[in-house]
């Protein structure tokens, strides 16, 4: 794991002979943690499935749907995607792939198709929105597959880099790569992902913090930290594991954000 490079510079103070004034002490340079932080408050607490081990988390239809991967230690989770029951938070199933062969990561719906990343195969899977019928798959050269979204246009994929793919649905090609970045120092470790009037939410694994990504230029221009409710969750379910899902309900203006593991869906409301 990589973690943010601090640098600091030190003012160099020149003594005098007969009581001359030292120069000013120089500006200390912006580091990566000097990002603007954007308030929350929890609006509403949803079940979710202890069992389910969340890569991908977005709205559809007025529905939430997630995708879980699946750790072979953990012989209970499951490599699959559907919509999330309201009321017990269980995945309920439209597709599955073979847990001992794929690792499921992240999912998008565009142009009335579905796409599953996974983990290490270098594979995305594509269904059929209404039936989840699988209708083919692609490969591609991003060493891993992490998360998806899409600005209605491309697919955006991350890869545990500092790097965000932006691909063509119809062909799976890529169009442009974006870097993300915070004062000039890249930002690694970009997981789950979700578009929001323009810019790009992503949670850094394994922290517990959301970055907001002006898409323009992969400037990151705000940041949460959702610390706070995985110590909630942590409370509530010992073994919860990392901060990990966004969704955007852009019709009610909703964001819901959960982790791997962990007991609750949290509907938030955030200052900007």
């Amino acid at each position: 794991m990589k973690h943010f490079s601090y640098l600091l510079l030190l003012p160099v103070i020149l003594m005098g002979c007969h009581g001359s004034s030292a120069p000013a002490p120089a500006e200390p340079q912006k580091t990566a943690d000097d990002v603007p932080v954007i308030d929350y408050k929890v609006v509403q607490k949803l079940p979710h499935d202890t069992n389910s081990f969340t890569e991908g988390f977005l709205v559809h239809d007025n529905q939430l749907f997630e995708s879980s991967g699946a750790p072979q230690e953990l012989p209970a989770t499951k490599s699959v995607l559907g919509s999330v029951d309201p009321k017990t938070g269980k995945i309920l199933k439209k597709a599955e792939i073979d847990r001992n062969t794929y690792f499921g990561e992240g999912i998008i719906f565009i142009n009335g198709q579905v796409f599953q990343l996974t983990y290490k195969n270098q594979i995305c899977f594509v269904y059929d929105a209404k039936t989840y019928k699988k209708l083919k798959q692609y490969t591609y050269a991003n060493k891993e597959g992490w998360g998806l979204t899409t600005d209605g246009k491309y697919i955006i994929m991350s890869d545990g880099t500092y790097i965000l793919t932006y691909i063509d649905p119809a062909t799976f090609k890529v169009v442009k790569t974006l870097q993300v970045s915070a004062n000039g120092f890249a930002v690694d470790n970009v997981n789950e992902l979700e578009y929001v009037k323009g810019y790009i939410y992503a949670n850094i694994w394994p922290t517990n913090r959301i970055i907001k990504i002006d898409t323009s230029d992969g400037h990151v221009v705000g940041k949460m930290d959702l610390t706070p409710l995985k110590e909630e969750a942590l409370q509530k379910y010992p073994r919860s594991l990392e901060t990990n899902g966004i969704a955007y309900d852009s019709v009610a203006n909703k964001m819901y954000v959960t982790g791997k593991l962990w007991p609750t869906i949290y509907q938030i409301d955030i200052a900007n």
